[in-house]
């Protein structure tokens, strides 16, 4: 079966944030939260992003975590192929001063209009669609559900897709329509493993997130 983003299967519960601010940083902090991420020499097997005006440092996932990675961006390489977009991962997102590093997303091949000035990244309003795996532990399971989900509302991406071995059986949550305003989503669609996800608008639209990308549900012990 296939679901588009318009379909709201009614077994299908929704996991939804209340409105959120941004923390009372202030320009100044920004800025040296900003620079002591650009210092910053993490050892290898790590990785830093600033998220919601904190600098949240974590491991690179584990190998069932980077095998999603991998099937995600070879079937999106193969869909895009030809096109002025192209599949990218383990590459800076910048928004002002934040900084997020996605699993997995579609940005313009050439380097305008993409890349910042300063050769950090890839710029947000570039970026069309953003995937996010996640991995296990409450603090990584609560930044893609929650953390990162109102910060790429706030920057107007067009779609987010989380892909969660960790909701029920596993899921897939499809957000479209951005409410940078609300810091949330105007239309929001999850479904277990097993049901096709079609991303509805942009260079990636028609391209199907699948079991052979997913795996299948996992079994509960």
């Amino acid at each position: 079966m296939t679901a588009l983003a318009h379909e709201r299967p009614e077994t299908m519960t929704e996991i939804r944030t209340e409105p959120q601010c941004l923390p009372e940083n202030g320009p100044g902090l920004d800025r040296v939260l900003w620079q002591a991420w650009k210092a910053m020499e993490l050892p290898e097997g790590y990785r830093a992003e600033i998220i919601e005006g904190a600098i949240e440092v974590s491991p690179t996932g584990r190998y069932s975590h980077a095998r999603v990675v991998n099937r995600l961006r070879d079937a999106l390489a193969d869909f895009l192929r030809g096109s002025e977009h192209a599949a990218w991962n383990d590459t800076n997102v910048i928004h002002g001063h934040r900084a997020w590093i996605p699993d997995g997303f579609v940005a313009p091949r050439d380097e305008e209009p993409a890349a910042t000035e300063d050769d950090l990244g890839i710029k947000a309003p570039a970026v069309e669609l953003i995937f996010e795996i996640v991995s296990p532990g409450k603090r990584s399971q609560d930044r893609d559900r929650i953390k990162k989900r109102r910060e790429y509302a706030r920057a107007g991406i067009p779609v987010y897709v989380i892909i969660d071995d960790y909701d029920g059986e596993g899921a897939v949550t499809l957000f479209t329509g951005p409410r940078p305003d609300r810091a949330d989503w105007e239309d929001i669609h999850r479904v277990p493993y097993g049901t096709e996800v079609t991303i509805p608008e942009g260079p990636a639209k028609g391209f199907v997130v699948t079991e052979a990308i997913t795996g299948p549900a996992r079994t509960k012990k």
